[in-house]
Order: structure tokens, then sequence, then C-alpha cells
């Protein structure tokens, strides 16, 4: 049986993953009704998904088929991890610098949050949310006493198992504080993702597209890249220097940093934007 308190700190990441993202969008939306948020919303859903999971994702999956690279990945984890942190960040940069063009005829402070405040979202409905709605039907199942008939009518079939069979371990014998941590990760890196996608808008607002790009690519890599290195640490891949319990705090150190630092830069961004708003009318006038 998985415990009660693992279903609840799965039932709240998922609430935090999937359901949060939709609540906030739409409050800040009506919130800042007539600016133009649902157009920055839908724009900034597209730059993700285009980018990300109809491109980047897929070619990492049959890159993942080839044994040549699998084989790179496997005993080059620090320059593998590196390169998967790079194409994350470039990938998702073009994503939200295409939309910062559409959006610069008319493109303010509300609607680059709005499109950072999608970017974070969707990913989190797409690549935590999912998961996680697979894991309370995966609880259900095992809970129900279902899932043991699953495995063996797979064994019956020939099919290897042990995929599900770790599933359920990990469910039933998993720590719940490891569910709530992945909400709060989740928390963290949204807030990340608000701050890049504005800092990206920014910029080409102050027609300094090319730095704002580079600037964006390298804190999104140095992002993506020191939570795999520092997990590695962990396992034989880096030698074990470290616990894990050691790597969980320093990357959720490091996460939570980012977050804090994201807000300040929120912050600013919106005191130079007014700013720079606010000179550009008195010049007109």
């Amino acid at each position: 049986m998985v415990s009660i308190a693992t279903v609840i700190a799965v039932c709240v990441t998922l609430f935090i993953s999937l359901i949060l993202p939709i609540v906030v969008l739409i409050v800040y939306a009506i919130k800042n009704k007539g600016k133009g948020i649902w157009t920055a919303w839908l724009l900034g859903a597209a730059g993700f998904f285009v980018m990300q999971i109809i491109i980047r994702l897929p070619i990492l999956s049959i890159l993942s088929t080839n044994a040549g690279f699998t084989f790179f990945a496997t005993n080059h984890f620090v320059l593998y991890s590196f390169i998967l942190a790079f194409t994350a960040g470039l990938s998702e940069v073009i994503g939200r610098y295409v939309v910062a063009k559409i959006l610069s005829k008319n493109l303010t402070f509300e609607r680059g949050i709005a499109a950072g405040l999608v970017h974070g979202g969707i990913e989190a409905m797409l690549v935590i949310g999912m998961t996680y709605v697979n894991n309370i039907i995966y609880i259900l199942m095992i809970n129900l006493k279902q899932f043991d008939a699953i495995i063996d009518q797979t064994a019956a079939l020939g099919v290897d198992t042990s995929g599900l069979v770790m599933i359920k371990e990990q469910l039933i014998n998993a720590n719940s504080s490891i569910f709530y941590l992945a909400g709060y990760e989740r928390i963290l890196t949204m807030i990340a993702h608000v701050a890049l996608s504005l800092l990206v808008c920014y910029f080409v607002m102050k027609k300094k597209d090319i730095l704002g790009i580079g600037i964006c690519v390298v804190l999104h890599c140095c992002m993506d890249f020191v939570a795999p290195l520092v997990n590695g640490m962990s396992t034989e891949y880096l030698g074990n220097i470290i616990s894990t319990t050691t790597a969980y705090i320093i990357v959720y150190v490091f996460l939570t940093l980012v977050a804090v630092l994201a807000v300040i830069l929120i912050k600013h961004i919106y005191k130079n934007w007014k700013k720079a708003v606010t000179l550009s009318e008195t010049i007109v006038a």
C-alpha cells in the first residue's frame, strides 16, 4: 500500500504543477484586462511547445536510441549534462526571443510577465503535471490491488516488467518529502522562467537583442547544468563523492537562491522599464 502521507504529497505537487499555473494565469489576465495578456499567453505557450516539445525533445528521443550516443552519455556524464543544459537554454531562449519580437510593437512589462508565466506554467504542466497524473493513477491501482495483476499480465506477454516493479517500489517506499520537494522545485523554476522571459523582452524593448539572447542562454544553461552536475556527484558517474542527501541540499539551496535572485531581477527590470517608458513619453510630448 502507498501511504496516506505519500498520497497527500503527490496530490499537493499535482496541484502545484497542473492546476496552480492555470489559476495564476487566469487571475493575472483578469487583473490586467485589456493589456493584451491573452495574446502574450498564447504566444508564450507556443514558444515553449514548439521549441521543446516539437523540436528538441523528439531529437533527443531519437538520439537516445543510438548506441553511440548512449555510450557517449554514459561515459562523458559532465559533457553530456552540459550539452543538455545548453540545448535547453538555447532552444527556450530562441522561443522567448521569437515571442518578444512578435510582441515588439506593443511590448509591455505586463505582457513580458505573461509570456514568462505561461512559459514556466506549460513546462510544469507537461513535464511534471502529466507525470504526477500517472503517479495518482498508479497509486490508485496499487492501493486497489490492481497493479500486480497488470504486472502479471505484462509478464505473460513476455514483456520486461522491471520498470513497472520499480514504479511500485518507489511509490510504496519513497519518503513523502521527495514529492513535496518536486512541487517546491517547480515553483522555484517557474519564478526563474518569468525572470528569463522578461529579461529577453526587456532587451528587445531596448533594441539590444543579441546581448539579451547571449545573457539569457548563459543564465538558463547555468541553471540547468548545476542540478545534474551536483546530483551526478552522488552517483557512480562522478565517483559518489557526496551523499544523495547532500546533493539534494545543495541543489535546492541553489534553486532557492536562483528564485530569490530572479525576483530581484524582475523588480529591477520593472523599475528600469517604467523609467524607459516615462522617458519615451516625455520625449514624444
